[in-house]
């Protein structure tokens, strides 16, 4: 009897220390979930990336619940709550936000149809930008371009574009011909 009086009155403690003991179960949860998900073989830098921001949603999770056995008004949770979907639909609708890029990066991390070292071309209307994906981090894709120069692209983008995977490297472009119009010619 004398323990039920304990663990009653010290109730905060022991959801806490549930919580702190469930925290690796629900991550190694997550992490099977996360395996199942994927389709192929995986870049193992992608792996890592999706893996930590996936913790850190779970650690925020389990933080919001600890806090509401500590006291956190009905009031306060509304507010964060509020403000959590505030935050979602700024990366889900969002352009040029950083939420936008992360959510972004989870979906080419779920799609898994370009991996890096392949050669895309990112149609953006008459334009278009080519190049072998050297890293695909958590806010942009890295293009190394058949030149050598590198293109930096914002995972928002790379999503909402078209993208072609090329069978094969592209060729080099030729500087276009100045033609003389005005003026003596060379001997």
């Amino acid at each position: 009897m004398e323990l039920l009086d304990i663990l009653s009155m010290q109730y905060k403690w022991v959801v806490t220390l549930v919580a702190l003991l469930a925290f690796p179960l629900l991550l190694k949860f997550t992490k099977k979930l996360l395996e199942k998900t994927i389709k192929g073989k995986v870049d193992v830098h992608r792996k890592y990336r999706a893996e930590l921001l996936l913790k850190i949603i779970l650690a925020i999770v389990m933080i919001c619940l600890v806090l509401v056995f500590w006291g956190i008004e009905l009031r306060g949770l509304l507010v964060l709550g509020s403000s959590l979907f505030a935050m979602l639909g700024v990366a889900l609708f969002a352009a040029w936000s950083l939420l936008s890029n992360l959510t972004s990066f989870l979906l080419m991390f779920i799609q898994n149809d370009c991996r890096v070292g392949y050669w895309i071309r990112v149609i953006d209307g008459a334009n278009f930008v080519e190049g072998r994906i050297i890293e695909m981090g958590l806010m942009n894709v890295v293009l190394e371009h058949i030149d050598g120069h590198r293109v930096i692209y914002p995972n928002n983008l790379f999503v909402t574009r078209p993208v072609m995977v090329l069978n094969k490297e592209p060729k080099p472009t030729k500087p276009a011909a100045i033609k003389r119009i005005l003026g003596p010619k060379k001997p």
